[in-house]
């Protein structure tokens, strides 16, 4: 199996098949825009406009599950994404990447890429690992997405390279994608 055998609505509504991105080199990010990581919308716009030509593609995949910090209707993401962070990278309608009704492409991302635990050396790291703790302990069980703008690394035949958690600034990720490119 490979990432290319799901589909996903387009923030637009239209059911887009990952097959669609074959060959491509792809970021796989479930977005929020009140999120402590929103700005990562800016650097995530930033990877794509300087590799896009050698075949990068970020997709973003809004979620209201941790702390509703996706309100918005799919009109009103799309707009906040453009307007404030100048987002042109392809974005999917909400889904839940976690739980019951996770998205099918999620599960499989998470099977292919296990949690294994925050940075605790960095600070952003130590900190959410300490909110999830105390106010949200259920999240930390398992290999489900634990919150906003967990990042993969797909390469260009379908396969999850790498998982990238909340506090990994996509900046951080240029080398790995390099190494796929």
């Amino acid at each position: 199996m490979s990432v290319y055998e799901y589909s996903a609505r387009n923030i637009r509504g239209t059911e887009t098949k990952l097959e669609e991105y074959k060959g491509k080199v792809l970021v796989l990010v479930n977005t929020a825009s009140k999120c402590g990581f929103t700005s990562q919308y800016a650097d995530l716009q930033k990877l794509y406009d300087k590799y896009r030509d050698r075949g990068l593609v970020v997709l973003g995949f809004p979620c209201n599950q941790f702390g509703e910090q996706e309100p918005g209707t799919n009109e009103e993401v799309h707009t906040f994404c453009q307007l404030t962070y100048g987002v042109s990278f392809p974005l999917f309608e909400k889904i839940d990447v976690r739980g019951e009704d996770k998205h099918p492409l999620f599960a499989y991302l998470t099977e292919q890429k296990p949690f294994e635990g925050f940075d605790l050396n960095h600070p952003s790291g130590k900190m959410l690992n300490a909110f999830i703790q105390e106010k949200q302990p259920h999240l930390l069980h398992g290999n489900d997405v634990k919150w906003n703008f967990t990042k993969f690394l797909v390469s260009r035949d379908g396969e999850v390279v790498q998982r990238f958690e909340s506090t990994v600034d996509p900046l951080d990720m240029e080398q790995e994608i390099e190494a796929v490119l």
